[in-house]
This record gives C-alpha cells, sequence and structure tokens, in this order.
C-alpha cells in the first residue's frame, strides 16, 4: 500500500500525544516496561489501577482498531519460537536499560535527556544488527 506511511505518522503523533498527557496528568514519564515492571515486580502498590489500565489499553486498543479497520500487513515472522525469544530478549533489554522506547526514545527525546537519546541511539543500532544477523546472515526471520 503506497500511503501506508500515514498510519506511522498517525500512530506517531498519538503515542507522542498520549506521553505528553500522561507526563502532564501524572507527572511521570509514561514508560511501558517501567508500568509494567512495577506490576510484576510488585512496586506499584499505591498505583496498579491506574497501571492495570494502561497495560489493558496497550492490548485492548489494537484488538479493537485490528477488529474495525482490519489488521495490518508487517512482516513479522510465523516462527513462534522467535517471536517468544525477541519478546523475552526485548524485556530483558528494557530491565538492563532501566526503560523502553517509549520511556528514553518518546519522553526521553522530547526532554533532551542525554540518558534518553544515548539508550535510544543503542536500540536502534542493535536492532539493525540483529535484523541483519537474523534476517540475512542466519536466515531465521
Amino acid at each position: 500500500m503506497q500511503d501506508a506511511w500515514i498510519y506511522g505518522l498517525i500512530g506517531g503523533l498519538i503515542i507522542g500525544s498520549a506521553a505528553a498527557l500522561y507526563l502532564l496528568v501524572n507527572g511521570r514519564i509514561m514508560g511501558a516496561s517501567g508500568i509494567l515492571g512495577g506490576l510484576v515486580d510488585g512496586s506499584a502498590r499505591g498505583n496498579a489501577p491506574e497501571r492495570i489500565a494502561f497495560v489493558a489499553g496497550l492490548v485492548v486498543v489494537p484488538a479493537f482498531l485490528a477488529a474495525l479497520i482490519g489488521n495490518a500487513e508487517t512482516n513479522i515472522t510465523s516462527n513462534p519460537i522467535v517471536i517468544i525469544a525477541a519478546g523475552l530478549l526485548v524485556g530483558i533489554g528494557t530491565r538492563l536499560a532501566n526503560g523502553c522506547t517509549s520511556g528514553h526514545g518518546v519522553c526521553g527525546i522530547s526532554r533532551l535527556s542525554l540518558r534518553g537519546i544515548v539508550a535510544t541511539v543503542f536500540y536502534l543500532l542493535a536492532g539493525g544488527i540483529v535484523m541483519v544477523l537474523f534476517r540475512h546472515v542466519l536466515g531465521v526471520i
């Protein structure tokens, strides 16, 4: 589809607006891994309902939109082992980096945070290296 770029633009505007609104309303960064991590490790006792609503929204809204406008075309592999391994590695990486692309990339860069900028550069480099290695060298994905 030639006009598929518009979905990326709209998605970016929605994510950026949501991050700004979350920061304005809650005074905290909208880092998905931190929000989910607080639920998993039990450190979110004071605001668990808010965090659960956020995570539920991450699951429910895309499912609703897929039912409404149809599934998006992706290049994701059909190999479930690769998908599970990728998800686990992303989770481990976000804990090691003390944040994810929504926290460092969207919120950190917009606040001109050196830590966020450096983390995002390394996320992108690692993603590029992994794609070259697993797609073009190993042929796994």
